[in-house]
């Protein structure tokens, strides 16, 4: 058998824990093998297992403690969404992914969001709703209220109960946040545009609230679409 290279050797700890996920041979609250039995297994170092290790505690697949115990060791975890979002913020901070992009991914996973909790009569939207409260104190500064704008939208997402959809904005936030802040130097009269902002989000609450899918989502289409171009940002149709 050839011997694994350095470079290489994590990969294939990486690749190993990936099938037994796949197989079934691993699931939420299991146990890794030890690292030594690990290295010996797959004929690597310890080195590349605690790499390897490493890569999958970023992603959320498990969490490690040291020490011996019950407690001590890798463990396999049900809650990806930190990690998935963690990912795709590094993929944002490395210029990864285009603002037209983003822009149309947002349309999509919002879009759904808010058609989901329309459909759900006892969708749980109290923390939105408290978003809402705070965005309608006067003198909110513009980086106050477009705070609070950002804490809407995710709100809405999270209580979708979509943990994909939820952790996919999170980590794309950063580059939303990136445009909608530079937008506001090239917006004449923000005070009219916050207070359009305003009632667009109490009318897509109310549609929600109503059982208004389609309006839900026209309302939230609107709402991103004319604030990006406000923004002064072309539209993906429009990217060279």
């Amino acid at each position: 058998m050839t011997e694994n290279t350095p470079a290489r050797a994590w990969r294939v700890v990486l690749e190993k824990i990936e099938t037994d996920l796949l197989e079934g041979r691993l699931g939420p609250g299991d146990r890794l093998p030890p690292e030594r039995e690990l290295a010996t297994t797959l004929g690597v170092g310890r080195s590349s297992v605690r790499e390897a290790l490493r890569v999958l505690e970023v992603m959320g697949l498990i969490r490690t403690a040291t020490g011996s115990g019950p407690t001590a060791g890798a463990i396999v975890t049900a809650t990806p969404h930190g990690g998935l979002a963690q990912l795709l913020r590094l993929q944002v901070a490395a210029q990864g992914f285009a603002i037209p992009d983003v822009y149309e991914t947002r349309l999509l996973l919002e879009e759904w969001a808010v058609a989901h909790l329309a459909a759900q009569p006892d969708a749980d939207l109290a923390e939105a709703r408290a978003t809402l409260t705070a965005m309608d104190a006067e003198g909110l500064s513009p980086d106050d209220f477009l705070a609070l704008d950002a804490q809407f939208h995710l709100r809405l997402t999270d209580a979708a109960g979509n943990v994909v959809v939820a952790a996919t904005m999170a980590g794309l936030r950063p580059t939303i946040d990136s445009y909608i802040r530079a937008g506001v130097a090239r917006i004449t009269d923000w005070d009219a545009t916050a207070d359009r902002l305003r009632h667009e989000h109490h009318d897509v609450l109310s549609a929600i609230e109503s059982g208004e899918a389609d309006r839900a989502r026209h309302i939230v289409r609107a709402h991103i679409a004319d604030y990006y171009a406000d923004a002064g940002m072309l539209s993906p149709s429009q990217t060279p």
